[in-house]
């Protein structure tokens, strides 16, 4: 059966979502008791210790965070060429380094069935970078960021399949987002892919699912910091992960990732993006989108009068 659409207003954009939808009938600021009835949704209790505020955006006032109460993702992290990162990278950025010579690039297929702004898919990609002000051992961060599950990362492209999910992400947080074709499979074979222009193949990954690991809400905690120009100025935007039900693998075999030639394609061969480090299959997780927040680790530091 063919969905129905509404026009909402974002901003000053006029976009079309889901009739009935969340985003529909909560405009970013859910009934909880609502959602919690939702067999979709699952147990939201997570959500519940979270207050949502109405803040000013780019696009004027906003609930936030955003809620995202089902989703799943599967990751590839490759190693590349510092060289070849920097050159990607606005200055003052610096990737990480994971060992001499090579930083890290992360490939990232989500899907998410059940958030506040109605479900969608999303393919990210993006370099590891060191935590603004950062200074000495890069191994020791590194490490840590590994025990604490806290990244930082500049995203380079980020296509999603709704109008909404563009509009807000180019104009509230000022990401690279564009409307692509996106389908997101996770069953005994992990399946993604993503069409190009004109519908042409860009990438598609399938790998044989790992054993998954089930583990009580909020005790497997992650927290991933995008780094950002807003309007000029540098911005973080954090997004925790509740995981619920998930798989990693150092070094994997029988990942079948073939590029085509499309945007994302090139993009992993300019990065040089080579050997895959992990893979990470997330069968089950929940998020909390924040709205950007300026960064000041950036600000020259005041001379002495």
């Amino acid at each position: 059966m063919d969905r129905r659409f509404t026009q909402v207003e974002f901003g000053p954009h006029t976009v079309d979502v889901p009739e009935g939808g969340y985003y529909d009938r909560f405009r970013m600021n859910p009934d909880l008791d609502a959602v919690a009835r939702d067999p979709a949704a699952g147990n939201i209790d997570f959500f519940r210790r979270i207050p949502k505020r109405q803040v000013m955006s780019r696009v004027g006032p906003t609930w936030a965070p955003n809620f995202y109460y089902r989703s799943s993702s599967i990751q590839l992290l490759f190693l590349a060429p510092l060289d070849r990162l920097r050159t990607m990278l606005p200055v003052p950025l610096e990737p990480l380094r994971a060992l001499p010579g090579y930083g890290l690039v992360a490939l990232t297929f989500f899907s998410y069935a059940v958030c506040d702004n109605d479900p969608y898919d999303e393919v990210s990609v993006a370099v590891v970078i060191r935590r603004p002000g950062a200074k000495g051992s890069h191994a020791l961060e590194l490490i840590d960021s590994m025990r604490r599950r806290s990244f930082f990362a500049h995203v380079l492209a980020l296509p999603v399949t709704t109008e909404i999910a563009r509009v807000r992400g180019v104009h509230g947080y000022q990401l690279p987002k564009w409307l692509a074709d996106i389908d997101v499979d996770i069953g005994a074979t992990a399946r993604a892919r993503i069409a190009g222009p004109g519908g042409r193949p860009d990438l598609s990954l399938s790998v044989p699912l790992p054993a998954l690991t089930q583990v009580p809400s909020q005790s497997h905690m992650g927290t991933t910091t995008m780094i950002n120009r807003i309007d000029g100025e540098w911005h973080q935007s954090s997004v925790q992960t509740n995981m619920l039900s998930f798989a990693q693998r150092l070094l994997p075999r029988n990942v079948e990732l073939v590029r085509h030639g499309g945007p994302l394609s090139q993009l992993l061969d300019g990065l040089g993006a080579s050997t895959i480090m992990r893979l990470d299959v997330v069968e089950d997780a929940q998020l909390v989108l924040n709205l950007p927040t300026p960064l000041t680790a950036f600000d020259e530091p005041r001379k002495p009068r």
